[in-house]
Order: structure tokens, then C-alpha cells, then sequence
């Protein structure tokens, strides 16, 4: 029997290096694993060179330190490979980390999960994006896919003020685009249903449900259902805006989250404002080239798209207990 190894893919810039590679080598010998391979992402490559060169030198498992781009990009050249991802959660979000409800901020629990822990399949969103200058990529996405205000929201986000104060720069930047008056124009085929035309602020795509600050914006959303939840924001003026807020942060923040809570929510009304949808493939174009961003990253300018869903795509390292409950 071999010894098996894993290879860690990091990102220079939001981890310790040094201190990381104590931690490393510490929980390795403990866990009986050969030394890691280290692979160091860059600029114009987060995540999927480095990958994929931990697959070819045939490693057990791939350890993603850094924050969602780094994490996405991995996951991105794991797919369908059947070498598991393990999370070392670093940066603002850790999207992927909250909604698989993993420790954030211990990496010692983190390395311990990654070279002890269990596999857990989890789906894939995959999308093709036709840019405003007609050139089409392909990505995949493990939280959300999203155009319009959180978008533009991203887009207008200043970087160094990000790496300051964390999600508090997002506040400035939402301010930033409520103030723009234009919509999304889209027409859209769920599923092969046949297509539809709608107007909608934003437009979110999601794998999973939760946003950083607890906020449950898909609350039915699943990563291990083989479909993805979509959510349209269509607010008409400042109530529209009320009612898109009391449904998330309220509805969905608390009361989803008692017994007590569900029973009311049965006598709440749906809104106009926020609609719900549910599929597992979309195409969908729009009447002019609108931001896009993938799992809190901007992706350029897209006039159309095709996403779906791979399911069990990605296996993912998650504490033992995890999954013997």
C-alpha cells in the first residue's frame, strides 16, 4: 500500500507561509501522509495550472489555501477527476467553507479535516459565457453566478479598501450602483421549458445558499440536489426594496430557522419583488452586455450564457463526523 500525498495549491498572498508549512508538515507526519507538494498560484492563474499539475503528479488530495477565487479555480481542474478538494479558508468570504458549514479561520482543524476527514460529493455549476466581444469561456462555480447589481456591486468594489476592512468595502460600492436605474433585459429557457421574457435588477444563479453576514438568500438551495436555485430580484421603487429585504433578512435570516418561524412564514404572501426558480440548466440572453461575476469574482461583460449542472462533480474533504450523522 502506497503512502498517499497531497499537494497544496496557495495563494501567496492571504496566507503565512512559513507558519502554514509548520502546520503542514506537523499534521502530515500525524496522519501518515508523505510530504506535500507545494504549488503556488499567480496573477494571471489562481488556481487551475497548479491543479492540474497536482493531478498529473498523481496526489491523493488537493488542498486549496486562499480565498473563493482560489478555491473556485481548483475545484474548476478537479472536476470530474475524482481527487478530492480540501479547504484552508482564507480572505472575505469563504463562500464554499460557510455553506458546507466547515471551521473558518483554525487551520489546525482545517488540516486535520483535509488529511483525516471523509469525501462528500457535492454538484458543480457550469457555464459557458458569450462576452461582449463574442468570445465564449467556460468556468464552473461552486456558490452563485450572478449579473446585475451584485455584479456591478463587485465590479465597483475597490480592491485595496477590500483588503483593509473586508466586507465593509462592499458598502460603498452597493451604494455606488442602487443608484443605477437600468435593468436587466432577459429572455431565458429553463429546462427546455420554452423561453421567457423578464426584467429584473439581478439575476443570481446559486449552488448554495448562504452569503457571508448569515444572510440565506437561496434558502432551499442544496449543493448536493443536482439542481441549482435561481433568484430575480425585481424591486419597483423604494417598497420594492423593503420587501426584497424583509423576505431575506427576515423570512429567510430568522424565521426560517424555528419551528415557530416556518408556521408564520405559511401566512406571509409571496412578492413580486423577489421570485424564485429551480432547474438544473438555463440559457439565457440579454438585450445588452451586462457584468457577470462567479462566486464573488468578476468575469467581464456577458451578452448570453448556458449553465447547468454536473451533479457529484467535485469531492470535498469534510470532518468525519460530518458524514456519519
Amino acid at each position: 500500500m502506497t503512502t498517499p500525498r497531497a499537494a497544496l495549491v496557495y495563494n501567496p498572498i492571504k496566507v503565512d507561509l512559513e507558519a502554514l508549512e509548520a502546520a503542514v508538515a506537523a499534521e502530515e507526519k500525524a496522519a501518515g501522509w508523505a510530504e506535500t507538494l507545494w504549488l503556488e498560484t499567480a496573477e494571471d492563474d489562481p488556481g487551475q495550472g497548479p491543479a492540474k499539475k497536482a493531478v498529473e503528479a498523481g496526489v491523493d488530495l488537493v488542498i486549496a489555501a486562499g480565498g473563493d477565487g482560489t478555491v473556485r479555480a481548483v475545484a474548476e481542474a478537479l472536476e470530474g477527476t475524482g481527487v478530492p478538494l480540501a479547504l484552508l479558508p482564507s480572505g472575505t468570504g469563504n463562500l464554499l467553507a460557510r455553506n458546507l458549514d466547515l471551521t473558518l479561520d483554525d487551520v489546525p482543524n482545517s488540516l486535520e479535516t483535509a488529511f483525516r476527514g471523509e469525501n462528500r460529493a457535492i454538484d458543480l455549476g457550469i457555464i459557458r459565457i458569450r462576452h461582449d466581444d463574442d468570445s465564449v469561456t467556460r468556468h464552473a462555480y461552486l456558490v452563485m453566478a450572478g449579473l446585475g447589481l451584485d455584479a456591478k456591486m463587485l465590479a465597483a468594489t475597490d480592491d485595496e479598501l477590500k483588503a483593509k476592512v473586508g466586507w465593509l468595502a462592499y458598502v460603498k460600492a452597493i451604494a455606488t450602483v442602487l443608484r443605477d436605474k437600468n435593468q436587466l433585459r432577459i429572455r431565458y429557457d429553463l429546462d427546455g421549458t420554452g423561453t421567457r421574457a423578464v426584467r429584473a435588477h439581478t439575476i443570481m444563479i446559486g449552488n448554495c445558499g448562504s452569503l457571508p453576514a448569515n444572510i440565506l438568500l437561496l434558502p432551499d438551495a442544496a449543493v448536493d440536489d443536482g439542481r441549482f436555485d435561481i433568484v430575480l430580484l425585481r424591486p419597483e421603487g423604494f417598497i420594492g426594496w423593503v420587501q426584497i429585504m424583509t423576505k431575506i433578512f427576515w423570512e429567510n435570516g430568522v424565521l426560517r430557522r424555528s419551528t415557530v418561524g416556518r408556521r408564520l412564514m405559511g401566512l406571509t404572501k409571496e412578492v413580486r419583488a423577489l421570485n424564485y426558480l429551480t432547474g438544473s440548466e438555463l440559457v439565457l440572453r440579454l438585450s445588452r452586455p451586462e457584468e457577470i461575476e462567479l462566486d464573488g469574482d468578476p468575469f467581464g461583460r456577458a451578452k448570453a450564457l448556458k449553465t447547468w449542472i454536473a451533479p457529484g462533480a467535485l469531492q470535498v474533504r469534510v470532518p468525519a463526523s460530518a458524514t456519519a450523522d
